[in-house]
């Protein structure tokens, strides 16, 4: 990362070593992201909750990311991007240590809402940044900055992985990981000086950035087509590890095997973007995420799915970087404003609706897999085993599953969601080995079909956003190819 400074910056700014910390920046984003996946599971566990508080859980470290993009991105301009920065260091490591600390569902979601909105700062900072050192080739330059979104989940991935494999399986440790690159990033530029955005320094005014933003036609497409395409990539994607390591698998090197396909893909992203221009790349993209995340819906066994997680990982690998580079090049004047409304469309979308909602459908069919003769018995047999241990987890667990055992008599049927949290607090009281074990053989098949189900629902998206990018390319052909604009140059958003 040698380059230097984009012409119009001063000569004290560093380009590369900016570059550089902004890569380790979303490392540390990407990193929050893979170990609060990783650790779901154990969290649904320790604290008996269920697919939609996890769900929650993992959405607020998405819809966090929105709020922090939608209220500073705009400021990115008049406080500078060094600013919000160091507001995201600041958002890491306290978001971090709350989680670390936590004792419930509140302080899990609160942390994690912290962090996510660190994660935004980070966004709101670095996209600007980079447009703004690399100019004439943004969408390439964006596309190697966020290599390091899922290069620092196969970072975080691995890091979990290992800790498992060595016998450190407290998922504290692994949140801890996320201080490790937010150290470094604070170190490497929150000193720095930092170019000014390309708004301030083609004197665009805020007027014009708000108007270049909501009054441009395809500026209000590129934000529909980002609430779909940050939908198919990150609502299944933070499911995963929970949902195969349910059946069995492990789920956390799923994730890091698509990410680590994302990263090399999004690094040589140069020449496929030049063969195919950005909005035949997204088309392309459409079409081939759709192929791959039905395929993993229904995939069993490592073979299967691997390959359908490889089709999904060349499917969804250029959507994010590709959609900012699109606004970037063909709505400049949207500037600091236009990325930071892409980034909180994205991840609000995925926070607020598809991972919860994805939460709530495997949940739905998760319950209507669970063997009710087996179920029935083997929440007879918790209640003899559980009769008088007085241990807190012990009494959790047996609270839980007189609850089951009411709604059964009273209805007939085995009531939602208790039932699945009663066998989570079985497993989480550890009381007996025998009784865990068939517990978590009960839940496991029934929450791996669960959280499958759910990525089927998602597959729809994939075709609406096919229609949507094929019309862009056809336009773009039709007036003789892809065309960026510049500030002060033509009408914004002409196709």
């Amino acid at each position: 990362m040698t380059d230097t400074a984009a012409p119009g910056t001063t000569p004290a700014v560093n380009a590369g070593r900016l570059f550089l910390g902004s890569c380790v920046a979303l490392i540390a984003t990407s990193v929050a992201f893979a170990t609060v996946g990783a650790v779901m599971l154990a969290l649904k566990r320790e604290f008996v909750l269920t697919n939609e508080e996890v769900g929650w859980i993992g959405g607020a470290a998405l819809w966090g990311f929105a709020v922090s993009q939608l209220v500073f991105a705009p400021l990115a301009d008049s406080l500078g991007m060094r600013a919000l920065l160091r507001f995201a260091f600041v958002g890491h490591l306290a978001g971090a240590i709350t989680m670390i600390v936590a004792n419930g569902f509140a302080m899990l979601f609160a942390g994690a809402l912290v962090i996510a909105m660190g994660n935004g700062l980070v966004e709101a900072a670095c996209n600007p940044l980079v447009a703004a050192l690399y100019p004439d080739n943004k969408t390439v330059k964006l596309n190697q900055f966020h290599v390091w979104f899922p290069g620092g989940v196969v970072i975080g991935g691995l890091a979990s992985f290992g800790l498992d494999a060595i016998g450190i399986a407290d998922w504290q440790i692994k949140i801890g990981l996320i201080l490790v690159p937010t150290l470094f990033y604070g170190w490497l530029i929150l000193r720095e000086p930092f170019p000014p955005t390309e708004g301030v320094d083609a004197g665009v005014s805020m007027g014009e950035m708000f108007r270049a933003a909501f009054a441009t036609p395809l500026m209000w497409v590129m934000l529909i087509a980002m609430a779909m395409t940050a939908s198919v990539e990150l609502g299944p994607n933070r499911w995963v590890p929970a949902v195969l390591e349910a059946g069995g698998m492990a789920g956390i090197l799923v994730l890091v095997w698509i990410n680590g396909l994302m990263a090399v893909m999004r690094y040589r992203a140069g020449t496929v973007v030049h063969r195919l221009s950005p909005t035949g790349l997204l088309l392309g993209s459409a079409v081939v995420s759709g192929i791959g995340l039905l395929a993993l819906s229904y995939a069993s066994g490592a073979a299967a799915t691997f390959g359908a997680a490889t089709v999904f990982a060349l499917g969804v690998c250029y959507f994010w970087p590709t959609m900012l580079g699109v606004v970037s090049e063909r709505v400049p004047r949207s500037g600091a404003l236009g990325l930071g409304l892409m980034g909180t469309v994205g991840m609000a979308t995925v926070g607020l609706v598809t991972s919860p909602q994805m939460g709530k459908i495997a949940d739905r069919y998760a319950h209507a897999e669970l063997p009710v003769a087996e179920t029935v018995v083997l929440f007879e047999r918790a209640e003899r085993v559980l009769a008088d241990r007085t241990d807190p987890d012990a009494i959790a667990a047996r609270d839980a599953v007189t609850l089951v055992a009411r709604g059964y008599q009273r209805d007939s049927a085995l009531p939602a969601p208790e039932t699945a949290n009663g066998l989570r607090a079985i497993i989480a009281s550890d009381v007996d080995e025998a009784l865990v074990a068939d517990a978590q053989a009960i839940l496991g098949p029934a929450d791996n079909y669960g959280g499958k189900i759910s990525f089927r629902y998602v597959v729809p998206l994939c075709a609406v956003l096919t229609l949507i990018f094929g019309v862009l390319w056809a336009r773009d052909r039709q007036a003789g190819g892809y065309r960026v604009e510049r500030i002060g140059e033509g009408a914004e958003g002409a196709a």
